[in-house]
């Protein structure tokens, strides 16, 4: 199966950004989007417009933010 995984928490780390709260007011991002993410609920997909954001924000290339794992 394949297999879809993001770092935000690491990321998040990285810039000592201790919540989903500060990370939305930071980016203007809706607070619902970023938990969804965060939890890596795999029914939700996000926006281009919202990696796009995260990207600019954590200063990374989209694959540091989000890894894609083909099934073997």
């Amino acid at each position: 199966m394949n297999k879809v995984k993001n770092n935000l928490s690491v990321l998040m780390g990285k810039r000592k950004i201790r919540s989903i709260n500060q990370l939305s007011k930071e980016t203007g991002l809706r607070h619902e989007a970023l938990n969804r993410l965060y939890a890596e609920d795999q029914e939700y997909n996000p926006s281009v417009k919202t990696l796009i954001i995260l990207c600019d924000f954590f200063e990374c290339d989209l694959h540091e933010l989000i890894e894609y794992t083909p099934a073997q």
